[in-house]
């Protein structure tokens, strides 16, 4: 789904979450309060997804929660928004048996879940087993 950012940016995360979803329009295909949101880094869009584009969501009032989930090696960074100052608290997982916990959403994610039929033995691009 498109998210819209205050700035104008308008763009597709690989995954959005809201807990009461509003959209720009009545055509119900652009989210403008998303709670949590889910980019999957790749080499062509890492900059973008860390630069640019995260600035563009940290406008966006109602986003609490920003993951950033590596594809080339076993690492999720999870950005928490502190309200209280207006900054941003970075966590990162990367063992296994780690769990990602979403407060927002009050869950809790293992990473092992994240990365199932991952294989990152080879040191070559990671296949899925």
């Amino acid at each position: 789904m498109r998210i819209v950012c205050p700035n104008g940016l308008g763009t597709y995360p690989d995954v959005s979450v809201a807990c009461d979803p509003l959209f720009e329009d009545d055509r119900n295909d652009t989210l403008v309060n998303p709670a949590v949101i889910v980019e999957v880094l790749s080499p062509s869009t890492e900059a973008w997804d860390r630069g640019e584009k995260f600035k563009g969501y940290r406008g966006i009032a109602s986003l609490r929660e920003y993951l950033l989930i590596s594809q080339n090696q076993r690492l999720v960074e999870h950005y928490i928004r502190q309200s209280e100052f207006d900054r941003w608290l970075l966590s990162t997982w990367s063992e296994p048996g780690d769990n990602v916990d979403f407060p927002t959403l009050e869950l809790s994610l293992p990473i092992d879940d994240i990365y199932a039929r991952i294989d990152f033995s080879s040191g070559e691009a990671p296949r899925c087993g």
